[in-house]
């Protein structure tokens, strides 16, 4: 049995507008500080939940990198 295909993911806090769906999508790996923006504790994640949280972001401020 092969291991998941893992991404590693970054975020742009320029472009970051604090929806939190981010944190919503990868919980557990990102939290959202008293303001909403993601704090990210480990940047490697699912490559099919790092794809997903980035297609959801509605500021287009997280990246695969």
């Amino acid at each position: 049995m092969s291991k998941p295909e893992t991404a590693r993911i970054a975020v742009d806090r320029v472009r970051c507008s604090g929806h939190g769906i981010c944190a919503q999508t990868l919980s557990g790996s990102i939290t959202l500080d008293e303001w909403g923006y993601p704090i990210v504790a480990d940047d490697r994640f699912d490559s099919a939940q790092a794809k997903l949280a980035v297609k959801l972001c509605p500021a287009l401020a997280l990246y695969l990198r």
